[in-house]
């Protein structure tokens, strides 16, 4: 029953179990808002897509002069050191993305893909982005992976991303709570007042002490009861060097994957599960399936790498 279907830049997704939207111009990358149908339940995504990709940074602070100085000090960023490597931020930057779609037997495909533009000191810009989601006929969730080839040589080379995506609510009436591998299960209602992300529930990556799993959901509410959750599951919990979930007029899942040494023509990525589960025991029997993937292979058969 697996179909996809192109209209201009809206690639149209459906299974048994699943229906998205991938955009192609516009407010690109990942799942469009919305669109994550789960036939299950009439559950939908809340907030501005999945897997939702921005730009190249490292953890730094920038000189005074900087072109593109990146704001820290505030509710939105706290005190967290970076600057840009290299921009535009794709979602809401790049303004249309190149993609290709696929089709098999039970199974469809789309692969997107942007060169950054913009380069920051003295660097060249040109680090291709480029993403595979994979939708399978019996499955709930979506195969997802991102990678980066850098156009540099960067020490701590990182791509930032949306996982699962941002949760938009109305004083919480939306989901009941958010559930963090790292940091457990935290009700809707400490998200009422807004917070800097270094504040509470923020992961650093600590190599003597990585996480069995990298697990972010929220729990929707349907109907004023307990509905599924959604969640975004990052494959190799050592990839993810920094995330947080704070409070900023919406719920931010902000995530970032490498902050690694990489060479010129190089390249690092992320593969991860996004979608909808019954409980937390289901997320984590899952994860335990694919645990440590990087890639997506599509061949014959798509499959994790």
């Amino acid at each position: 029953m697996a179909a996809i279907r192109t209209a201009g830049a809206t690639i149209y997704i459906e299974t048994d179990l699943l229906t998205a939207e991938v955009h192609a111009e516009g407010y690109v990358s990942g799942v469009a808002a919305g669109t994550l149908l789960d036939k299950t339940t009439g559950a939908r995504d809340l907030g501005f897509g999945l897997d939702i990709v921005d730009f190249l940074l490292e953890p730094r602070a920038d000189e005074p002069d900087a072109e593109h100085p990146y704001h820290v000090g505030d509710a939105f960023h706290g005190d967290l050191v970076k600057r840009y490597v290299e921009l535009p931020q794709i979602c809401t930057g790049a303004r249309a993305v190149g993609f290709e779609t696929f089709e098999g037997p039970d199974w469809v495909a789309v692969k997107q893909w942007f060169t950054y533009q913009q380069a920051t000191y003295g660097r060249t810009p040109g680090s291709l982005w480029e993403q595979t989601l994979v939708f399978r006929d019996g499955l709930r969730y979506f195969m997802s992976a991102d990678r980066v080839t850098s156009a540099n040589t960067v020490d701590e080379l990182t791509l930032r991303i949306d996982m699962p995506g941002h949760l938009k609510h109305s004083a919480g009436s939306e989901f009941r709570q958010i559930y963090l591998s790292y940091d457990g299960a935290i009700q809707s209602s400490e998200f009422i007042e807004d917070f800097a992300p270094d504040s509470r529930h923020l992961y650093q990556r600590d190599a003597a002490s990585i996480p069995e799993r990298m697990i972010r959901a929220y729990q929707v509410a349907l109907a004023g009861c307990e509905g599924p959750w959604l969640a975004g599951m990052t494959l190799d919990p050592a990839i993810v060097s920094e995330a947080w979930c704070h409070q900023r007029g919406y719920v931010c899942f902000i995530q970032e994957i490498g902050c690694l040494p990489v060479d010129a023509g190089e390249s690092f990525g992320a593969a991860y599960i996004v979608g909808w589960f019954d409980d937390i025991d289901g997320m984590q029997t899952t994860y335990d399936q694919y645990k440590g993937a990087s890639d997506i292979h599509i061949g014959d058969e798509p499959e994790f790498i």
